[in-house]
């Protein structure tokens, strides 16, 4: 009873920091996701009254609190973004999916192989699960609230952000490909993988998410106005994610790509409504108060064994991700755009890993066999890496970058 007390303390501590954070982030240049996963590595080496937070052995949890904390942030990202959708104007995160998110499978799949000796299941769940960028930990390169009043726009954080909701949903197609191959002993199936799982699915989930973003859009903004009911709460957001991630799913599309559709959906219904901000708002608080949670706990999993057979490999495999395969890859996305080498720079480098990731093995162990423990500790490097020196240098470099392509 005494843990369960002191939890409901943290969670509460750890919630009321969040509303200072924005402020801390603007004022150090650091993000807060580094000063919560330091919290967690603290508090859970002082101290064993805390749930235990290894993944290893809450597997069902962590999967049901990642996939909660990415569903809320993609319909916060969906949400706040004012470019209205059209492939032109889109074209960037489209050649960032199509392009980095596939090459990149593929490099840190043949990477995987040769520096841990993953058979192709194993290898291919490890580039699927450490290519998407993340929608959740990448605030600090993203565009700001809708209506935010932006003289001009700014196309790396539109990029970025854009490229973080859409990429999330994509990488299912892969992971169901690791979990494919790891569950078939004899010939697979490929046929139906890329009729199911590469195009169906997606598919579904897009027009999941369409027609019930029209449909809500259409409830919130018409039909209750004209009855002389306006809807002014912004939990509304959160209804609508979460009924369109659950239709989608029952239907067997992506529910990822569905909720981030809905949200575009809605988001480019009567453009200027201020409605817009209260949805946008309400989603990134729950989502804030999630992500405090969610860094806590892998802050103290970091120091209860989460990375306890560690090796410099490990380590090296992580630089190599962040550092050569994410800038690389994503610069062939953008390297014929009319952009300057400064922006094209900053896409290239801002591929932040994240929760997204945690998921997205969470996901695929919970389905198949694979080297679960070696995994966990390789991904946790890596996303620790990220949000090290990505939470350490986007602020300023967005700074900076304003600055620049303001002169």
């Amino acid at each position: 009873m005494d843990s369960y007390f002191i939890l409901f303390v943290v969670i509460g501590i750890a919630a009321l920091g969040m509303a200072w954070m924005p402020n801390f982030t603007e004022t150090t240049n650091i993000s807060y996701s580094i000063l919560y996963v330091l919290i967690g590595a603290i508090l859970y080496a002082l101290t064993d009254a805390l749930p235990f937070p290894n993944p290893l052995s809450q597997r069902e949890t962590t999967l049901r609190l990642t996939e909660m904390m990415v569903i809320v942030s993609l319909m916060g990202t969906g949400l706040k973004i004012d470019q209205p959708f059209s492939f032109r104007s889109w074209r960037i995160p489209f050649k960032m999916v199509i392009i980095t998110m596939v090459v990149s499978i593929i490099l840190i799949a043949l990477l995987g192989n040769w520096m841990f000796d993953f058979n192709l299941s194993a290898a291919l769940l490890l580039g699927a699960v450490l290519a998407p960028t993340d929608p959740v930990l990448a605030a600090d390169v993203q565009v700001g609230p809708p209506l935010e009043d932006r003289k001009e726009k700014d196309k790396v954080k539109f990029s970025l952000t854009a490229e973080a909701g859409m990429n999330d949903g994509m990488a299912f197609p892969f992971t169901w490909l690791a979990i494919g191959l790891a569950s078939t002993s004899g010939s697979f199936d490929w046929k139906e993988w890329l009729l199911m799982d590469l195009i169906v699915k997606i598919v579904v989930g897009i027009v999941c998410g369409f027609v019930i973003g029209k449909v809500m859009a259409y409830a919130i903004f018409k039909l209750s106005a004209g009855r002389k009911m306006v809807v002014r709460d912004g939990f509304v957001a959160i209804s609508v994610m979460l009924i369109t991630y659950g239709i989608a799913e029952l239907v067997h599309g992506y529910g990822f790509i569905a909720v981030f559709v809905a949200a575009l959906t809605i988001r480019n219904h009567e453009f200027q409504h201020q409605y817009h901000e209260t949805l946008h708002d309400f989603t990134e608080q729950i989502e804030r108060i999630l992500l405090a949670i969610v860094l806590i706990l892998f802050g103290g999993a970091l120091v209860h064994g989460l990375v306890e057979n560690f090796s410099w490999y490990q380590l090296l495999f992580a630089i190599v991700c962040v550092f050569i395969i994410r800038p690389a890859t994503a610069w062939l996305a953008v390297a014929g755009e009319k952009l300057h080498n400064k922006e094209k720079f900053a896409i290239s480098f801002f591929g932040i890993k994240g929760i997204g990731s945690f998921f997205y093995l969470a996901f695929a162990i919970e389905s198949a066999s694979f080297p679960d423990r070696e995994l966990w500790s390789i991904v946790s490097a890596v996303v620790l890496l990220s949000i090290v020196v990505h939470g350490a240098t986007a602020t300023y470099a967005m700074k900076r970058l304003g600055r620049f392509t303001k002169a």
